[in-house]
């Protein structure tokens, strides 16, 4: 589909789509490690909070308490934190207070600061949807040229399930499936290394292989990656040379390479080491 993109919007190349059929998959801590990850392979990355219920990445960027500058009465200068450009209605409302919006309402308030917010120049704008497929979904795919969607799932079966539904609202409202990135795949106990599948095998691979796109990456059971966005310094930012990381930064590599094949400008890159 051909949509134009609004006049804050306009110097941004690539817009994809972070999104889960359910919550607690780790979909936000994927967007948010992404949107890490592409910095650190020399693009110009932003991230926004699509949730406009339950946003969480201020927390997970450092940034609770920060409120976006506000120019002309209306345009809001991106948060700046770990060297990328982010807004969240978590920025403009108590940590604790309660959005009991009905559709419209939060529909309303995604469009208001995805398209007030002085993005300036990017290479991507990572935004981190809400769990499911609802108005908010429709509303960006239908106002906002997106590159390409990742989804987030875990090994469980109605996690699965609900990730199938995902992919099948992308597909209908034209926006490519980038891939698919696993969360929880595997636990190693950090006592003897035994190695358990506890929400079950294979699973992200399997729907991977049924709809033809990519399994982009398989992250474990790992408390630290938890801590370290409880923290404000995610896993690509807290600890860049680890396991988490390295996994997050060939997702990263997988989704600059596919949006190029395409034919698309995706900014300068920087080798990254698989040490």
């Amino acid at each position: 589909m051909n949509i134009p993109k609004s006049p804050n919007l306009s110097q941004v190349k690539h817009i994809i789509a972070v999104a889960s059929g359910k919550g607690g998959v780790g979909k936000s801590t994927t967007a948010v490690n992404l949107a890490l990850a592409l910095g650190k392979l020399g693009s110009r990355a932003g991230l926004f909070d699509a949730d406009i219920y339950g946003p969480s990445l201020p927390l997970m960027l450092g940034a609770a308490g920060s409120r976006p500058r506000v120019v002309n009465g209306k345009q809001m200068e991106p948060i700046s934190a770990h060297g990328i450009r982010c807004n969240s209605v978590g920025f403009l409302v108590d940590d604790i207070q309660a959005m009991a919006w009905r559709g419209p309402m939060a529909v309303g308030a995604f469009n208001q600061i995805l398209n007030d917010t002085s993005w300036g120049e990017l290479d991507f704008l990572v935004i981190d949807m809400p769990p499911g497929t609802g108005d908010i979904q429709l509303s960006l795919a239908q106002a906002v040229p997106v590159s390409g969607a990742v989804i987030v799932t875990t090994p469980q079966d109605v996690a699965l399930l609900d990730a199938r539904r995902g992919i099948e609202m992308f597909r209908k409202v034209q926006v490519p499936i980038l891939g698919v990135v696993e969360n929880m795949s595997l636990h190693v106990c950090s006592n003897c290394g035994h190695i358990e599948h506890i929400f079950g095998e294979g699973g992200a691979r399997r729907i991977a292989n049924t709809y033809g796109v990519e399994l982009l990456g398989a992250l474990p059971l790992d408390s630290r990656i938890r801590e370290q966005c409880d923290a404000g310094t995610p896993a690509v930012a807290a600890d860049p040379q680890g396991q988490a990381a390295g996994i997050y930064l060939r997702i990263a590599e997988r989704v600059r390479e596919q949006l190029a094949d395409a034919g698309e400008s995706v900014g300068p890159s920087i080798e990254v080491s698989d040490d």
